[in-house]
């Protein structure tokens, strides 16, 4: 269909000057002398072969003609601005790609992002989980990060498990990552109830190897020296390469798993998992957010670093509370 319509510059300057009944006052909010809004009415009358405005000696009146057309004119312009924004707002939506460890990302990042949705409106966040972000014999930055383009309109970041060594990319520390002693609550009642770490030895022994390098994975020969425990084999028991197995074989009574306190807390303070003892261990291994310098001022990647850190010290000082 084909439109004959008017300039919208004399379509805005009839609005204006309607709703002013002024044309000194409409060529002040729009920025342009009385003269140019002079000029846009006549050409809208001259278009439409009708007079809009009575001019009188120091007033304007609408003629009953300009009368109807004004509450259209204006619902038009509304409607064509809320489009434009709408468009807006579209093509200025930034694509955010965050590659994370799979259990770090079901168990920590995933139940929280719903808050991250609503703080950035204008971010298209797409997770990714990936054994690479933890580090092994190569950190886990360097094999994200090697084939990125950062001429890309989209961005990419990273939240990675290991030592922080991430040379030439912005790095945050998240969250540490000590190992505490956790059990299904039915484990703390029966035949062999845990009432000191020595009664360990009834139960078996869940192994975490989600590290591929097992010197530097904690482990439970480490926690049982801490805790003055002897006569225990610490290399028994069930090994998950995933570190949400070892939590829910936990959950399931299987034994006792030395978890991750990030991970694991959110089960313990919901009374599936509970912790009989306050032994940790500590590990160098700790949950950054990694991001190429290149593209570390981003909005959309400063948007998501301001979330991440305020999520990981509110899980820091629950941590301090309820573990």
């Amino acid at each position: 269909m084909t439109y004959r319509l008017p300039p919208l510059n004399a379509l805005r300057a009839f609005e204006v000057a309607a709703r002013h009944l002024s044309f000194k006052n409409a060529a002040q909010e729009l920025s342009v002398t009385p003269t140019a809004i002079s000029h846009q009415i006549r050409m809208l009358e001259d278009f439409l072969g009708l007079a809009l405005f009575r001019r009188l000696t120091r007033s304007l009146e609408l003629t009953p003609e300009g009368e109807a057309m004004l509450p259209k004119v204006r619902e038009g312009l509304e409607c064509f601005a809320a489009a434009v924004e709408s468009a807006r707002v579209q093509v200025a939506q930034e694509r955010l790609i965050v590659v994370a460890p799979p259990s770090f990302a079901t168990r920590w990042l995933v139940p929280r992002l719903k808050g991250f949705s609503q703080a950035a409106p204008g971010v298209e966040l797409h997770l990714v989980s990936s054994l690479n972000a933890i580090d092994g014999e190569q950190p886990g930055a360097a094999r994200i990060f090697d084939s990125i383009d950062l001429r890309e309109e989209e961005s990419q970041v990273a939240i990675c498990f290991g030592t922080g060594d991430y040379a030439g990319l912005h790095v945050d520390r998240i969250l540490s990552s000590g190992y505490f002693a956790v059990c299904s609550p039915r484990l703390m009642e029966g035949p062999h109830p845990l009432r000191e770490p020595a009664d360990i030895r009834f139960h078996a022994l869940i192994h975490d190897d989600t590290i591929a390098n097992e010197r530097a994975r904690p482990s439970w020969e480490e926690w049982l020296r801490l805790a003055g425990v002897t006569g225990v084999d610490a290399s028994a028991g069930p090994h998950f390469r995933d570190s949400g197995l070892a939590l829910v074989a936990a959950i399931d009574g299987m034994g006792i798993a030395l978890a991750s306190r990030p991970l694991a807390a959110t089960e313990v303070a919901a009374g599936r998992l509970v912790s009989p003892f306050k032994i940790s261990v500590q590990h160098n291994y700790a949950y950054y957010l990694v991001t190429p310098e290149a593209i570390s001022a981003r909005p959309a990647v400063e948007a998501f670093r301001r979330w991440l850190l305020a999520e990981a010290s509110a899980m820091e000082e629950f941590c301090r509370s309820h573990c």
